[in-house]
């Protein structure tokens, strides 16, 4: 991405810890307009954002949030190689400036690989607050370049950021210049030898920076080994001298070269620490954070108030989302009736009626609850409250076998599955990694969300908060059950030692919250322009062929009989009777009930005769003791695909397009599914467990690079489902009596 196309045109990349406000920081600069796909050849999530400034156009690349750029995590990876190879024209890394010497680690790394810096030292106020006062003039001369404070929520600074950016890209910043991080005689002794190797290189040498390129050979960094290996011609003359390096500073100090550069790198930072910081001795108080931690993380605590949480999540997402969500409902039933009203009748009408508008329809009416699902995990996570949530369950995930960084992954597939189980492979432990990745879609998505709340608002009216909440719990007792299991036999092993960073507690940006909650949105639209969409065209397909059927009863000629029959009832009535116009109005509702009911039975077998109908049939029997209908299970074989087409497929398989007045799906579920509150909550628990959707049984095949794996997943999460249904809907007979 180097800038070469114009000169107008200026590439920055965005570095920083996690938790430094990095991404605050981005989405103040670049506002709404940004871009998100995936690096290449992986599939983590990149974004982009452009802003016009000083007559540049300065396009804005997030990197993943890093410690350090060694080669221990795919995140550390990608960051290092962008710099490295797409070598942007500005680099601004974001330092919590409540936390120099944690972050200038990652500053003192991107240093050595050159480049032109900006350091911004966020949360400046919180700094002030703790009593440091820093110098940013010396600091910006010992690191080479501008330093500016910001306070990220509040937008303070993000300006001068934009400034910043043009004057270091036009030369005219004095600050840039590039620093050498010392490493004592013997260390960089070596580093010569090893440079001077490499410039007999010039490919290589013209490519990347010797000294950088030495610093990571020395700490035997992985991939930067292979990829010499693979791409330059005197790699065996260079790794030689490295090997020679490295067993040379190994005799002299009885100690790894990483571990002799990393105490350097630390040492720099503290003689840096000591000539720019100032502690102010009146400050002398607990910090806010540790104070709403005595009580949030408490040991008796933590964990009533981690499930207050997400119970709160789920009343504000069903009954906040009630409202819009009936305004998008009758919304799509105006454009339903406009277009049946205009279309003439057929084969066209009913595909753009009962399979486009009724399938996508019903599942677009949930964007609003989506949204708000999404507006509170934000919400979380800006605030620092996300990784408390990880903290507070570190100790329920050591009975498991795993540590809270476990739980990150399995809190992020209550959003989606599928970053989720690619979030694993921030895991060192390849058994912690493939046990996190087989319980992680037990953890509700948001996908499920739509199902839930059909069923449990038909079922359940004003419980049904209470009854999604308790879904999630199901999901996550399950996930601590089954991991211990597996962890005691498929995939026994030692819990990895792990330290949990809490990070200090902010006030969440109304902007920053609003821009995650879109982009969750825009994916949620997408899906439902391309999967959905071409699955309710297939149910709709499946539902309504081969046109010819023959039917047991001729009912269009009862429907006839039946209304002459009715007709002659309201002709016999005197008119002179004083209630002749209350015994017609009767006899009308009667019609209208029993001509309504005989067209649902009409539709019921058209649909058992038509292609799904023959489908449901023959799964039926697997189905049967779980109380579910054909219907039920052909709903649960398309949500295979997308669990959202559950919904789209009761949509088409419950809809009653033919009545003259249209019925709410709630209500056809209620009145023609026969299902009970009991086996409506048993065919809730089978959505929550059993097999994944298409694209995250992909990221289980991906990640664990098995076909044995995925298979399992599959198979033990359906087997799961079925017998947990089972027990709830038999179970729940005998205890009912019913």
């Amino acid at each position: 991405m180097k800038n070469n196309n114009s000169e107008k045109r200026i590439v920055v990349a965005i570095g920083g810890n996690p938790n430094s406000g990095k991404t605050t920081i981005f989405n103040h600069l670049t506002g709404s307009h940004q871009k998100v796909g995936n690096w290449g050849g992986v599939t983590v999530e990149k974004v982009e954002g452009t802003v016009e400034h000083r007559g540049y156009e300065i396009v804005f690349v997030d990197l993943p949030g890093t410690y350090s750029l060694t080669a221990y995590s795919l995140e550390e990876i990608i960051a290092r190689n962008f710099i490295v190879d797409e070598k942007p024209d500005v680099i601004v890394d974001i330092i919590d400036a409540g936390n120099l010497e944690r972050n200038l680690y990652l500053a003192v790394q991107l240093i050595e690989m050159k480049g032109k810096f900006i350091f911004v030292l966020n949360m400046a106020d919180m700094a002030k607050k703790q009593g440091l006062i820093i110098d940013g003039d010396k600091l910006a001369t010992l690191l080479g370049g501008p330093v500016i404070f910001t306070v990220g929520n509040k937008g303070i600074g993000i300006d001068e950021i934009l400034d910043k950016v043009v004057d270091v890209y036009e030369g005219r910043e004095k600050k840039v210049r590039h620093i050498h991080i010392p490493y004592g005689k013997e260390i960089e002794e070596e580093i010569k030898k090893i440079q001077r190797v490499i410039r007999e290189d010039r490919e290589l040498s013209s490519r990347y920076s010797t000294r950088w390129l030495s610093v990571k050979l020395l700490e035997g960094d992985s991939e930067v080994v292979d990829k010499i290996k693979k791409k330059f011609k005197n790699a065996d003359d260079i790794l030689r001298q490295v090997e020679k390096s490295r067993n040379h500073l190994y005799h002299i100090y009885n100690d790894d070269p990483e571990v002799l550069i990393a105490d350097q790198r630390y040492g720099f930072i503290s003689g840096l620490l000591q000539e720019v910081i100032k502690i102010e001795k009146k400050v002398n108080r607990i910090d806010i954070s540790q104070k709403i931690d005595k009580i949030l993380t408490n040991k008796i605590l933590g964990i009533p108030i981690l499930i207050f949480f997400i119970w709160l999540m789920f009343q504000v997402t069903f009954g906040l989302g009630s409202y819009p969500m009936e305004w998008i409902d009758r919304g799509v039933e105006i454009i339903s009736g406009l277009l049946g009203a205009v279309l003439p009748d057929g084969i066209f009408k009913s595909l753009v009626v009962d399979g486009i508008i009724g399938g996508v329809g019903s599942v677009i009416v949930f964007l609003p609850n989506i949204m708000l699902l999404f507006l509170m995990i934000s919400i979380f996570e800006d605030t620092g409250y996300m990784a408390r949530a990880a903290f507070v369950m570190d100790r329920i995930m050591h009975l498991i076998g795993l540590h809270g960084k476990s739980f990150i992954p399995m809190i992020m597939g209550f959003g989606c599955n599928v970053p989720a189980i690619m979030a694993t492979r921030t895991l060192e432990n390849d058994k912690d990694r493939i046990l996190t990745i087989l319980i992680n879609p037990l953890m509700s998505c948001s996908a499920r969300l739509p199902v839930y709340i059909l069923i449990a608002g038909a079922f359940f009216g004003k419980k049904a908060g209470n009854v999604i909440f308790s879904l999630y719990a199901i999901g996550i007792v399950l996930a601590v059950v089954i991991g211990r299991l597996f962890r005691k036999t498929i995939l026994k092993g030692e819990t990895e030692p792990f330290v949990m960073e809490l990070p200090p507690y902010r006030v969440p940006t109304l902007k920053s919250v609003l821009i995650h909650m879109w982009e969750k949105a825009v994916v949620f639209l997408k899906k439902m322009g391309t999967v959905i969409l071409v699955g309710s065209i297939i149910i709709w397909f499946l539902s309504n062929f081969p046109v010819h059927k023959k039917y047991s009863v001729d009912y269009d000629k009862l429907i006839e009989s039946r209304i002459k029959e009715f007709n002659e009832e309201i002709n016999s009535i005197p008119k002179s009777n004083p209630e002749y116009g209350e015994l017609k109005a009767q006899i009308e509702n009667r019609k209208r009930e029993e001509i309504s009911g005989i067209e649902v039975r009409q539709r019921e077998e058209m649909i058992e005769k038509s292609f799904i109908g023959m489908i449901g049939k023959a799964i039926e029997p697997f189905f049967k003791p779980l109380g579910f209908s054909w219907k039920e299970g052909v709903a649960l074989i398309t949500g295979f695909v997308a669990k959202e087409i559950v919904v789209s497929t009761l949509g088409v398989l419950y809809g009653s397009a033919d009545s003259e007045e249209s019925q709410d799906l709630k209500n056809a579920l209620l009145k023609n599914s026969g299902m009970t509150p009991l086996i409506a909550y048993a065919f809730l628990v089978f959505v929550l467990i059993y097999t994944p959707c298409l694209a995250t049984v992909a990221a289980i095949r991906k990640e664990t690079g098995s076909v044995k794996w995925t298979l399992f997943s599959i198979g033990y999460e359906m087997s799961l489902a079925w017998i947990l249904s089972f027990l709830i809907v038999n179970v729940g007979r005998i205890i009912t009596g019913g």
